[in-house]
């Protein structure tokens, strides 16, 4: 039994200790496993932690729960990953929130090349379904991509469902533990998608799908992806959550409009008209807005870059603008040792050149 894992895994049981005050311990005490070596009294003299947590911390009811729970991962093919691991995925890294331990169950890399979430209504229309396996034909074409939902009904199911008929890999991310599936109608897909794809959660084994649970769920599709795309949302819901944080993390947001009055289309109608997120009709929205041209426009458009002159300063901005699939000016300025109306008049040259594109929200990408 690793050692390692069993206080990673604890700390994540802690009562009243969230991912980010678990960071917090882990910083001031050099280590998972050093928290619980602390004693109680050094424990109280972190900011925040207060006798309750303290007693919790130093009993050894968490660390036996915590062995519980390895044993159930080993018997289940689970995968427990800390996030400090090499294999953490990265973008899910950088949020705040991010939870300190995943568990993972099937064969997937969280950390592609590409990852779109995928979330709408649980009441879906034939419509919503039809557009959601459109895009998700649109997309299968693209290299290293993954498609992230929640399991739900609606939306969810018919983006993994289309996930396998075009033999994209898929995660369905949970609002409970890993030994059962919610709803239990698609325990057969959910073992499907492990072959081809994952089942991931931070929740331990006798998690229930409680209300709360599923907002925290909703912060890992959002976090795991490049963009979030609505299919389908009413004025409030789980969708909507997804796309707020998405938001909330600097993330790519898109949504799918749909006839006004329709009650299904009223919250991605509404995330457009707040410019929360970007309108798109299909996969070619995607690929144009991300980026994402297909590899032989690429090599294309590099054999045409060995024959035009560039400028010293377009030369920079070219570099600056490789190490990123796109960058707004502010970040651009940041990296280049140029004025901003100077960067403007290097970026038009580049467009009309057909080296640069201009994307919505003052954006600039690589062609």
């Amino acid at each position: 039994m690793n050692s390692e894992k069993k206080y990673q895994i604890a700390l994540t049981l802690v009562p009243k200790v969230g991912d980010v005050a678990a960071k917090k311990l882990i910083a001031y005490c050099g280590g998972a496993e050093a928290v619980f070596k602390e004693s109680r009294q050094s424990l109280m003299m972190i900011p925040g932690i207060g006798p309750a947590i303290a007693n919790s911390i130093v009993s050894h009811d968490l660390l036996s729960a915590a062995e519980f729970e390895l044993r159930f991962m080993e018997q289940n093919d689970v995968e427990p990953i800390y996030f400090m691991d090499d294999d953490y995925p990265f973008r899910l890294k950088q949020c705040v929130d991010a939870p300190i331990m995943l568990y993972v169950k099937g064969d997937v890399n969280l950390n592609a090349k590409r990852i779109v979430s995928i979330v709408g209504t649980r009441k879906a229309t034939a419509y919503g379904r039809d557009l959601t396996d459109n895009i998700i034909k649109g997309l299968s074409h693209l290299d290293d991509l993954l498609i992230i939902s929640g399991l739900a009904y609606g939306i969810d199911v018919a983006a993994h469902k289309s996930c396998l008929k075009y033999g994209v890999p898929t995660v369905g991310v949970l609002a409970h533990g890993l030994d059962r599936i919610y709803p239990p109608l698609h325990y057969q897909i959910s073992n499907d998608m492990q072959k081809h794809g994952a089942l991931v959660c931070d929740f331990t084994s006798g998690t229930n799908p409680d209300r709360e649970n599923f907002p925290k769920r909703n912060r890992i599709i959002a976090g795991l992806a490049d963009a979030t795309i609505v299919i389908e949302a009413r004025k409030k819901g789980g969708a909507l959550i997804t796309a707020g944080i998405a938001n909330s993390y600097s993330r790519d947001v898109f949504a799918v409009p749909g006839r006004v009055g329709d009650e299904n289309s009223e919250g991605c109608n509404n995330l457009i008209r707040r410019n929360q997120a970007a309108l798109i009709q299909s996969a070619d929205d995607v690929c144009y807005l991300m980026a994402w041209d297909e590899e032989s426009e690429k090599n294309a458009t590099q054999q045409v870059v060995l024959f035009v002159d560039l400028t010293k300063e377009e030369e920079e901005l070219l570099g600056i603008l490789a190490s990123k699939e796109k960058l707004t000016i502010d970040l651009i300025a940041m990296q280049a040792k140029l004025t901003i109306p100077k960067i403007m008049q290097v970026l038009l040259q580049l467009e009309l050149k057909g080296l640069v594109r201009a994307l919505p929200g003052n954006q600039y990408a690589k062609s």
